[in-house]
């Protein structure tokens, strides 16, 4: 990397931070500024550019898409999944099989190609962990009754995402027949299985290899591995996403976890900052306007699949209308992931359009849902009886749940 490039991405880096901090203060995510800042100083934006080529940073923009998938690893709350019960796995199937649905539908339409259709699929099913968390923690919901089922239910998804990214990988590989695409399925799945057996039985073996007293060689030491599980999962034609997630599950087996995640805590967000501003800069921002109308009906979509959602999961649980306006418009977000399943699509060299159609659609809606979310009860208000349970009724303005007989008429 020349030394242009090291003050540019240093330039990058500090206007990213330094206008995310402002964004900070009106309530919004990070994300979409370091995507702005890559837009406004990349190549294909009028004006002053700071890198002029960023593919020569794509080898920092995928340790930074590495260690975001592996601290995510590291935090996956397997017993809470496991303990959150049949009606759980069926809310999360409910919201993950609309978004996904409906993206699918629309990638269809638009006519793109199928395996265009599969990453907008994915790229409008997958909510953002951390826009949800941010917004549950910002507008004080946190103790509300239907805020472990939000979790509950983006946490599935984060665990959908390995299985999804197993399968896209080969879909976008250059397999030429069925037969051949079927082997890169198998061998897909198959090293995902190889993975979940290592996080069953092999983390003692893992913790005992990456063990030290020292935080130094701790860091130095679950780095190496993890771009190494992630290198060799990208030779075998799995994407490096789904190895770096899985490594960070086995490691959150052991006994190392609380140290390993508080060492990768800084590095995860420094590099991911890298990936996101570099992601902008591939962005042309000329082709943005010809997906406005695309990104516009994604968005309208993606509202429509998740209060849809947010209702039937409202009624599994006996939820009233307040809280399944909260459900429903609190996991609009859409950030990481959907970037991650763009930058995979651009690699395999799909559809041009894929990356300005996600980078606005993320944009968006990274604005658009915490405003959302915190003006969702007047989306209660007009949420009629017959989509809920009975017995259970929406009241003003108590932010609790209120069952009520159904006679009783809204203050």
């Amino acid at each position: 990397m020349e030394h242009a490039d090291l003050l540019g991405l240093g330039a990058a880096v500090l206007l990213a931070g330094l206008l995310a901090r402002l964004a900070r203060r009106y309530g919004l995510p990070s994300v979409p500024c370091y995507m702005l800042v890559g837009i406004a100083f990349g190549p294909g934006t009028p004006g002053p550019v700071l890198v002029e080529h960023p593919a020569e940073l794509s080898l920092l923009a995928a340790l930074g898409l590495v260690l975001l998938l592996f601290h995510l690893g590291v935090e996956f709350p397997v017993d809470q999944v496991v303990g959150g019960g049949r009606r759980l796995f069926m809310a999360a199937a409910c919201t993950i099989g609309l978004n996904v649905g409906s993206g699918l539908l629309l990638g269809l339409a638009l006519g793109w190609g199928v395996p265009e259709a599969l990453v907008i699929a994915g790229a409008l099913g997958i909510s953002s962990s951390a826009i949800v968390t941010k917004t549950l923690i910002e507008l004080h919901r946190l103790t509300n009754a239907e805020t472990p089922v939000i979790l509950g239910i983006i946490v599935i998804e984060d665990l959908f995402l390995a299985v999804y990214l197993a399968l896209l990988s080969p879909v976008l590989s250059d397999a030429d027949t069925a037969a051949e695409l079927a082997g890169d399925v198998a061998l897909s799945f198959g090293f995902l299985v190889l993975l979940f057996v290592v996080a069953r039985f092999g983390a003692r073996g893992v913790g005992a290899l990456l063990g030290s007293r020292e935080d130094e060689l701790l860091a130095v030491l679950t780095i190496g591995l993890v771009v190494l599980v992630a290198g060799v999962s990208q030779e075998v034609g799995v994407s490096d996403a789904i190895g770096a997630l899985m490594i960070g599950l086995v490691v959150s087996r052991t006994e190392l976890r609380e140290r390993v995640e508080r060492l990768v805590l800084p590095l995860r967000d420094v590099f991911a900052a890298v990936f996101f501003v570099t992601f902008g800069m591939t962005i042309e921002v000329a082709d943005l306007g010809p997906v406005a109308v695309a990104v516009a009906l994604a968005v309208c979509l993606t509202v429509l699949a998740n209060v849809s959602a947010g209702a039937v999961v409202a009624r599994l649980f006996g939820f009233n209308q307040r809280a399944a306006a909260n459900m429903g418009l609190t996991v609009l977000g859409r950030g990481e992931f959907s970037l991650i399943l763009a930058t995979l699509a651009i690699g395999a060299g799909l559809d041009d359009r894929i990356g300005p159609f996600v980078a606005l659609y993320v944009l968006f809606l990274a604005v658009l849902s915490p405003l959302l979310a915190a003006h969702a009860r007047y989306l209660a208000r007009i949420m009629p009886d017959w989509m809920l349970r009975p017995g259970w009724r929406w009241c003003f303005p108590d932010e609790t749940l209120v069952r009520a007989p159904l006679g009783t008429s809204r203050k």
